[in-house]
């Protein structure tokens, strides 16, 4: 029913996750061109308002990562413009970028997540090591995805050494408990919850940025080795952390599980990559939706939402 309709896909921006947006995007545009709608690319740059308004699209696909396409600044330009789009919100998305505020709200509604605290870097002066926290850590910016900035820290000296460096490019730091264990990431495709997937990092020793998408990084386990209860649980898990946030369309909810069977909440992602080596397509594969199925049902609804307003 759908087919012929304009779609834009949006990718690349100016976050340091521009290269792994190009690739979402890229594939993404091939599914959309294989299912017969009439697609075009944009880059989100200084002239785009004028070309989206000029391509007139009946949607947008937004395959843009991190600051700028996953915070709320490119869902509120363009329902500004009056555009349907893929993808959460104005608000939801703002939350989720916000590792801060989305543990919060995760330990103010009893979802267990790991202790953190957060460091304002823009002062110039450097945090010493917090004493709520011990050795080691997990130092991560506050609004950047993909595991991009995210460093184990295991001694005083690393911590100055990344707090530096963490200044350079950040105004504010989050370090969070290191928990060892198992890492786990559950997708929700609409009201949907996907096959839970085990991460096994073949680099870094963490899901870092580059075990995520460097080639033979990690290995996707789908569905995961494990019993019935805790594939519930942590199914469970992401669907009330996806429903808490206000997300819709997709999300993908990130968790370790500790040696002592715990589970934990570690990040809720509200634009989960697309790329050939992403783990939500892996999900949606294990749970025979193709890779083109899933592209044309993100499209679907965002045509189907009729609370669109234009703002005057």
């Amino acid at each position: 029913m759908n087919r012929g309709k304009r779609v834009v896909v949006v990718m690349g921006g100016t976050s340091s996750e521009r290269e792994v947006s190009i690739v979402s995007g890229t594939d993404a545009v091939r599914a959309l061109q294989s299912l017969g709608y009439d697609v075009t690319s944009l880059d989100y740059d200084a002239a785009f308002v004028d070309a989206i308004r000029a391509a007139a699209p009946d949607v947008v696909f937004n395959a843009l990562h991190g600051p700028g396409g996953e915070d709320g600044q490119i869902q509120a330009l363009l329902e500004y413009l009056g555009i349907a789009y893929t993808g959460s919100g104005v608000q939801a998305s703002a939350l989720a970028l916000d590792k801060h505020l989305t543990k919060k709200l995760l330990a103010a509604e009893g979802l267990p997540t790991a202790a953190w605290d957060v460091f304002d870097l823009s002062g110039g002066t450097l945090p010493l090591l917090p004493g709520t926290l011990g050795l080691p850590l997990v130092i991560k910016p506050r609004n950047e995805g993909s595991s991009a900035g995210v460093v184990i820290v295991k001694t005083h000296e690393e911590w100055t050494h990344q707090m530096i460096e963490a200044s350079k490019t950040h105004a504010e730091i989050l370090a969070e408990e290191y928990i060892a264990g198992r890492e786990f990431t559950v997708g929700v495709l609409g009201e949907e919850v996907l096959p839970v997937v085990e991460i096994i990092a073949n680099r870094d020793g963490f899901y870092s940025y580059g075990a995520k998408y460097e080639p033979g990084g990690s290995t996707h386990v789908v569905p995961a080795e494990l019993d019935q209860d805790l594939t519930a649980r942590l199914q469970m898990l992401a669907l009330s952390a996806h429903r808490l946030l206000g997300l819709r369309d997709y999300s993908r909810t990130d968790f370790i599980v500790s040696d002592e069977g715990r589970l934990y909440i570690i990040e809720v992602n509200s634009l989960p990559g697309l790329t050939p080596v992403s783990n939500f397509p892996d999900a949606c594969r294990a749970a025979g939706i193709s890779y083109e199925a899933l592209i044309e049902r993100l499209v679907t609804y965002a045509l189907e939402r009729t609370d669109l307003r234009v703002v005057s």
